[in-house]
């Protein structure tokens, strides 16, 4: 079964015949099976060299590097394997043309909100009132002419289910707003660090289709991004993520204790919280539902690629593109 692979000490990454070796930085070897691994994820101080890089593009492995806080800090992305011309003409129309880029956004943004929801329900004797405020802000989409209209409800309905979040924690964590660069406290800490995770597995899903990951909707596509993932992640985000960090806090398998500050401005996860939090995200990923249509269990991985699918179906015309809506 292919999986991704984590590592968190600084050293080395060598090709040795036809494996990979990690060498650490006492000299101790581990061999890292390459036919299991999906994407390396690398957390230390790594080296490389070509060598490797080439090898890795063989088996069309990612490269994921972060810094010290767990930050995202770029991926070493293997030569395309499923070009194809057509789709990405199909893509690129998509996004020129305001009707259609328009539907697309919307249908990300109803993906979203119906899994923000899904998650307030939960705890519905705290949080009717906000779920009322972001049902009549959801509402508003249609009205809403342009990108950046759509965006900024979209940015009111964030607002109102962060500080939801407040009311669904049994800990001593809070949130007072979003903060990405830095992230200030606990709260926004693992929900910076649970996106970057998720759009590094998004990304990878992508690489699995003819889909070009910058050519985005709901996002405006820039130089050296991957907006794509961003668009998709919009569904996957409170589906995953946000559940995720409740459960982990929750069921205190994160407490204050899994956490560091620099300077009294930047909170990050420490090792022990990175840790626990990828072997919670791990978990996830793995677990499986009965696919509606497919009529199979199906797990929360491919549920993404199930998604980046659909979109190539609604790019060539097979069928409108309808996000993800959990139904268990």
């Amino acid at each position: 079964m292919m999986r991704d692979h984590y590592i968190f000490s600084n050293g080395r990454l060598k090709r040795k015949d036809n494996t990979i070796y990690f060498e650490k930085e006492s000299g101790e070897k581990k061999p890292l099976p390459i036919e299991k691994i999906r994407t390396l994820h690398l957390f230390g101080e790594i080296d490389v060299n070509s060598k490797l890089l080439s090898y890795l593009t063989q088996y069309g492995i990612l490269l994921s590097f972060y810094n010290y806080y767990g930050y995202y800090s770029g991926t070493f992305y293997p030569r395309e394997k499923k070009e194809s011309g057509f789709v990405i003409v199909k893509q690129s129309e998509n996004y020129l043309d305001h009707y259609k880029r328009m539907k697309l956004a919307f249908q990300f943004l109803h993906g979203a909100v119906h899994h923000i929801q899904r998650n307030l329900r939960r705890h519905k004797s705290h949080t009717e009132s906000i779920m009322d405020e972001i049902e009549a802000i959801e509402q508003q989409f249609q009205t809403s002419t342009d990108i950046p209209t759509l965006m900024g409800k979209e940015g009111q309905i964030r607002q109102l289910y962060y500080e939801a979040f407040n009311h669904m924690v049994k800990q001593d964590f809070a949130i007072e707003r979003r903060e990405k660069q830095p992230p200030r406290d606990p709260l926004n800490a693992m929900i910076s660090f649970g996106n970057t995770l998720m759009y590094q597995v998004i990304l990878s899903e992508i690489y699995k289709t003819p889909l070009n990951p910058t050519i985005s909707y709901l996002h405006e596509p820039s130089t050296k991004r991957f907006s794509l993932s961003l668009d998709i992640a919009e569904i996957f985000k409170p589906l995953i993520v946000d559940s995720i960090i409740l459960s982990l806090i929750n069921k205190r398998r994160i407490t204050p204790s899994h956490f560091d500050q620099l300077e009294g401005e930047i909170c990050y996860l420490n090792e022990e919280g990175k840790k626990r939090f990828i072997q919670a995200w791990e978990e996830r990923l793995k677990q499986t539902v009965k696919h509606r249509s497919l009529k199979r269990n199906t797990s929360y991985r491919y549920l993404i690629r199930l998604e980046c699918y659909k979109l190539v179906k609604h790019f060539i015309g097979d069928e409108d593109y309808k996000p993800l809506k959990v139904w268990w």
